[in-house]
């Protein structure tokens, strides 16, 4: 976090070029006095700087979706053309060779606190004003502090031990002696917490414009922030977690009750796949809570498109030429999707299982969420997938799977090629289905509600079941079986926590939440090498894989960051 905390006179001076898609503002030109700081005006420009570092800052190695670190997860291949290509995320998906001086360990981290800079400038300045004079002025704090608290909250899911920038008045002296250790995990978790809470208290339950955070989304991230503070992981020598606070998922109950959400319009897609479609009229449905604004056509050279999938993109000849096939499911995730004739997940022991589509049921979301070979790509039937080069650069080590969530039609205005391939296509942040799951969860680790825990589980299940808009005559054509059906009776705390926990994987597969799920339930090390031993058959690469417990549930704390902090930082245990 060293030397990059800006005062409000360089963050305008700074400010991005081309964030209207977010909100629809004038930029200021050249170098402000502060009477102009504090003039409306201005002070909007200031905000609108906190938005635009969320689209300007990410790039294909460090995106905020956090895909290039799921590759750790069971969810993901890191794909590319080889081991070689992209080596430190390599070590990122073997859980060997990561070192404190990798340049993406130290790239997300300034990233991420240039993200929290830029919302601390902003309060700075929305503190000195007179809400007389700027009536929005405590509307703007509150989503001020919702974006400074979602960059905490990805700092700390990937570093655990951070230095929280939570007053907005420290000097840049004072910021240097910040200390990552001066909170507990649970104490930082609850800081996250409350610039949440201040969110919740002061945000309307409608924005007029889509790209800010209204109440439902501070509820939904006040959910997620105390579900991830319940599972106690607070022993300095261990990652363990050591107790499930029962107050912590009352919170999460509160604060996922429906009624809050539906104020604020949010509901389910009737399709699953309308949440990854870029035409307009499916952005900001009533399932994106809170999403990043993307987009095209809008006066820049290649607009605000999301360039931090160019890595996704496979390399189609003649058409996505320079596509780099990184970020491709697994054969383990794949396997998730197999159902029985009942509808339902196959049992555990038959996981091991490969997926063969011409002879087992899978969910529909499956082919919703992952390039199959024999289908077509992107429900284009121009582009059928196969197990040849053109689906895999690295000609099968990682499979010929594709990520459908990530990408766009090729033969649409949706693809744009700039540096490297972009889309306008939004990236949701929190959708309602993940606020479902989150109360499921909460739900049945309290012992609760379990029926209806297995009801919004259920819930998300017909939503599958009546997801085939674009893949209705795949039977038909491919000869592909599709069945999902909700779970029938009732069940005890431990076999709907296991159900939930699918459920999650599967809904929310390709989203980045995976390896963090892992982490926060204490299950990262038995389930990942459980998975390196299966799938080094399918993905040689694993053969030299192995997860070490208490290490590599975090990523280290950057050399870099430690060098320049006299004596402030701690490292992480197991990395020294």
């Amino acid at each position: 976090m060293k030397r990059i905390i800006y005062t409000a006179a360089l963050a305008l001076a700074a400010i991005c070029t081309g964030c209207n898609d977010f909100l629809d503002n004038p930029k200021p030109q050249g170098t402000l006095d502060q009477n102009q700081v504090l003039d409306p005006r201005y002070v909007d420009n200031l905000v609108i700087s906190a938005y635009a570092v969320w689209i300007s800052a990410e790039d294909i190695n460090s995106s905020f979706s956090m895909w290039n670190f799921d590759v750790r997860s069971d969810d993901a291949y890191k794909g590319g053309n080889g081991t070689e290509d992209g080596d430190v995320f390599h070590a990122l998906e073997i859980s060997q060779g990561i070192m404190t001086t990798n340049w993406n360990i130290s790239d997300m981290w300034q990233r991420l606190y240039n993200a929290i800079s830029r919302a601390n400038s902003a309060l700075e300045v929305l503190g000195s004003m007179d809400a007389s004079t700027y009536p929005e002025r405590d509307t703007r704090i509150a989503e001020m502090r919702f974006l400074r608290a979602h960059g905490h909250f990805l700092l700390k899911r990937l570093y655990k031990q951070i230095p929280f920038a939570v007053d907005e008045s420290l000097t840049p002296s004072q910021y240097n002696d910040l200390e990552n250790t001066a909170y507990t995990n649970d104490q930082g978790w609850q800081l996250i917490a409350d610039d949440f809470k201040y969110a919740f208290d002061n945000l309307p339950e409608v924005q007029k414009s889509v790209g800010r955070p209204n109440r439902a989304a501070a509820a939904a991230y006040l959910a997620k922030t105390y579900l991830y503070k319940a599972y106690r992981q607070d022993d300095p020598a261990s990652h363990r977690v050591t107790s499930i606070d029962r107050e912590d998922l009352l919170n999460v109950v509160k604060y996922t009750d429906p009624a809050i959400m539906s104020a604020s319009g949010c509901a389910l897609e009737p399709d699953f796949h309308n949440n990854f479609r870029p035409e307009p009229q499916y952005e900001n449905g009533p399932e994106s809570i809170w999403a990043m604004q993307y987009s095209f056509n809008d006066g820049t050279t290649h607009g605000n498109c999301n360039w931090s999938y160019g890595l996704i993109v496979p390399n189609i000849p003649g058409v996505t030429d320079g596509g780099c096939d990184f970020y491709k499911p697994s054969q383990n995730l794949v396997n998730a999707f197999r159902t029985d004739g009942d509808g339902l997940p196959m049992p555990d022991t038959f996981n091991n299982k490969d997926y063969d589509p011409a002879a087992d049921n899978a969910d529909p979301r499956l082919y919703l969420t992952v390039g199959m070979p024999g289908t077509p790509y992107m429900f284009n039937k121009n582009y059928m997938m196969d197990r040849s080069a053109v689906w895999s650069r690295s000609n099968g080590l990682y499979g010929y799977y594709v990520s459908l969530k990530h990408n766009v039609d090729p033969d649409t205005e949706y693809l744009v090629k700039g540096s490297w391939w972009g889309s306008p296509m939004n990236r949701i942040v929190l959708r309602y289905a993940d606020v479902m799951l989150m109360r499921a969860e909460a739900l049945v680790q309290l012992d609760m509600n379990i029926p209806e825990a297995m009801e919004l589980v259920n819930e998300l299940r017909r939503r599958a079941a009546q997801s085939t808009s674009m893949i209705s005559d795949y039977g038909n054509l491919y000869g592909i079986h599709l069945s999902v059906r909700p779970y029938p009776g009732s069940y005890t705390r431990e076999q709907a926590l296991t159900i939930v926990k699918h459920e999650r994987r599967v809904e929310m597969a390709m989203e980045s939440e995976r390896f963090f799920d892992l982490v926060r339930w204490g299950e990262a090390a038995a389930t990942l090498n459980k998975y390196y031993a299966e799938e080094a058959d399918n993905c040689a690469i694993y053969s030299s894989a192995s997860f070490t417990a208490d290490k590599n549930e975090y990523l280290p704390i950057p050399f870099s960051q430690v060098s320049a902090s006299n004596g402030h930082y701690h490292q992480n245990i197991g990395n020294w």
